[in-house]
């Protein structure tokens, strides 16, 4: 299976895109600077997108079985901020976890549409979709709330083609990027809402889209699989 994944250099990416390929499939895998493994790709500049499709098509010989839209960015911006500064905060968060994932699964859907033969998108989300998020972050519980949106969207417009949209919803991961907040005073505060009594590992969330883009059944198109060690049911 070929399957094509943003934002693999680390974290929940790099655990997706490594077990992927553990199982045999071919995986693509992007990043912001790229690699020599990686396609390189800001998704921040709204041409990357295409650029990233176009690439990926290329490499894996004009075909592309499964989505995975992983990349995303979680930056705060006070409440009090300068208009400018709230604006571009707001912007360049909807830009890059809301509006690249949506190019890319438009060109993924045109392309599972001109095979005939379906395909998967798995979006990573977030329980803020939900539940929302800090008072420093309503632009990012914003994109990943309309990311779920456009989840439900492509599962009800396309699910007779063949064309499968799946979401996941983590709340707070240990990765290389939180394990020192995780082990400092903010660390306590998390655990103890959490009631599994620990954050979710890379790897459980990694299983859950490998899952999800190989495995689950077809008629579960459209659902969203929380990974947050009940810190919010719903």
């Amino acid at each position: 299976m070929n399957i094509l994944i943003t934002g693999a250099s680390r974290g929940i990416g790099g655990a997706a895109y490594a077990l992927l390929k553990r199982h045999g499939h071919n995986v693509l895998g992007h990043s912001t600077r790229g690699s020599d493994l990686l396609i390189a790709g800001d998704l921040a500049d709204p041409g990357a997108p295409r650029a990233i499709w176009d690439t990926a098509l290329d490499e894996l010989d004009g075909r592309i079985d499964v989505l995975v839209n992983n990349a995303g960015i979680y930056e705060s911006v006070a409440d009090n901020a300068t208009d400018d500064e709230w604006h571009s905060a707001w912007h360049r968060t909807l830009t890059i976890n809301l509006q690249a994932a949506a190019d890319l699964s438009r060109l993924a859907v045109s392309h599972f549409l001109d095979r005939g033969e379906g395909g998967r998108i798995v979006n990573v989300i977030s329980r803020a979709a939900f539940r929302g998020d800090s008072p420093q972050h309503w632009h990012y519980a914003a994109s990943k709330g309309a990311l779920l949106a456009v989840i439900k969207t492509i599962a009800r417009g396309y699910a007779a083609d063949g064309i499968l949209c799946f979401g996941v919803a983590p709340g707070f991961t240990v990765s290389e990027m939180t394990e020192e907040y995780l082990q400092g005073r903010g660390g306590a505060k998390i655990i103890a809402d959490i009631p599994l009594g620990r954050v979710a590992s890379t790897d459980e969330v990694a299983e859950t889209i490998r899952w999800l883009a190989v495995d689950a059944p077809a008629s579960a198109t459209g659902s969203v699989i929380d990974v947050n060690g009940a810190s919010y049911v719903r």
